[in-house]
C-alpha cells in the first residue's frame, strides 16, 4: 500500500529544502503560522527563499513580495553565508487590507526560520486528502492520473490489460516508471480481487474497458460497503441495468444508494477524456475536505 503520509505539493517542497540544506545553500523557510478572516493560504503552508530563488508560495501578491524581501534582507545582513543558518527565527503579522492593500481583508502571521535541521524536523507531511482505488487505464483513466499526479492524495491504479497484449492506447513503461510515488500502478488479471486490499474509507472509481469487469469490481466494492465514495462510469441505461443485476445478486438497496453512476459533476458537460477527468476529480474534491497541514 502507498505511504499515506505522503503529499505531493509539500513533499516536493520539503525535498527541495533538504537538497538546499545538504548543499549548504543559505535560505529562509517562511511558514503561515496563523490566519484570521479571509486569507490566501492556510496555516502550515511553507515556501523557501534564497538570495536568488524561491520555491512554493504562501499566497502571492503583496504579502509574498514583502515576505520575500524580509527573508532576503535577513540573509544579506548575515555576517557570512554560513552564518545564515544561525539566524534567530522570528515572526511578523500582516494585516492584508490596511497594510498591504489586498482585498482578502484577513490577517496572516508568517514565521521566518533559517533552513536547517530544526526547520526540517518541524516540517510534517500532511495526510492525503483521499485515497483512490482507480480501476482502468484507458483514456479517461490516464487523464485522471495526469491530474492526480499533482494532488495531495494516494492512488492505486489497477488495470487488467498488459501492454504486451497489444491493447492500443495503454500507458507505456516509461510513463509508468515516471509516476510520482503517491501513485502505484497495479497490473492484475483479476481486478475485482484487488478490492479486498483497499483501505477502509477509500474512494473507488470503476472505468475499465469491459462491462463485465466493471460489474465484478462494483459488486465487490458494494459487498465490502466500507467505502467513502464509489463511482461507476456509464450512462443512465448502464446504471439501470447494473442496479437491477446487483439487486438480483443480493446487494441491498442501502448499498446501491451509495453507488454513484454516472460519475462527475452533472453541470460539467462533455465526453472528452480530459473534460470527464476534470469533472470527476472536482467531484472527489467536493466530498473530501483537505487534511490539516499541521
Amino acid at each position: 500500500m502507498p505511504d499515506v503520509g505522503w503529499s505531493p505539493e509539500h513533499s516536493r517542497l520539503r525535498a527541495q529544502a533538504d537538497a538546499w540544506r545538504r548543499a549548504g545553500r543559505p535560505a529562509i523557510v517562511i511558514e503561515v503560522l496563523a490566519h484570521q478572516g479571509s486569507t490566501p493560504r492556510e496555516a502550515g503552508t511553507r515556501m523557501l527563499v534564497s538570495a536568488d530563488q524561491t520555491e512554493g508560495t504562501v499566497g502571492g501578491g503583496h504579502l509574498e513580495w514583502q515576505a520575500i524581501a524580509m527573508a532576503r534582507q535577513a540573509l544579506q545582513e548575515a555576517p557570512e553565508p554560513r552564518a545564515a543558518r544561525h539566524l534567530t527565527p522570528w515572526s511578523h503579522r500582516f494585516p492584508l487590507g490596511p497594510a498591504l492593500g489586498q482585498c482578502c481583508g484577513g490577517v496572516v502571521e508568517l514565521g521566518f526560520a533559517p533552513l536547517d535541521e530544526q526547520a526540517l524536523a518541524a516540517w510534517p507531511a500532511p495526510r492525503p486528502r483521499f485515497h483512490l482505488e482507480l480501476y482502468g487505464a484507458g483514456h479517461v483513466g490516464q487523464a485522471l492520473i495526469r491530474i492526480l499526479a499533482g494532488l495531495d492524495c494516494t492512488v492505486r491504479w489497477i488495470d487488467a490489460r498488459d501492454q504486451a497484449d497489444g491493447w492500443p492506447g495503454q500507458p507505456d513503461d516509461a510513463w509508468l516508471a515516471a509516476l510520482p510515488p503517491h501513485i502505484t500502478p497495479v497490473l492484475s488479471p483479476e481486478p475485482a480481487d484487488e478490492v479486498k486490499d483497499a483501505p477502509p474509507g477509500a474512494c473507488h472509481l470503476v472505468l475499465t474497458h469491459r462491462h463485465d469487469l466493471d460489474f465484478a469490481i462494483t459488486e465487490a466494492i458494494l459487498r465490502r460497503n466500507d467505502h467513502h465514495f464509489a463511482g461507476l462510469i456509464g450512462s443512465q441505461t448502464k446504471r439501470a441495468r447494473f442496479f437491477h443485476r446487483l439487486a438480483e445478486r443480493g446487494i441491498p438497496q442501502t448499498a446501491l444508494d451509495r453507488l454513484t453512476c454516472p460519475i462527475g459533476l452533472p453541470n460539467i458537460a462533455g465526453k472528452q477524456p480530459e473534460v470527464m477527468a476534470i469533472s470527476i476529480v472536482a467531484q472527489l474534491l467536493a466530498i473530501t475536505p483537505p487534511a490539516p497541514l499541521t
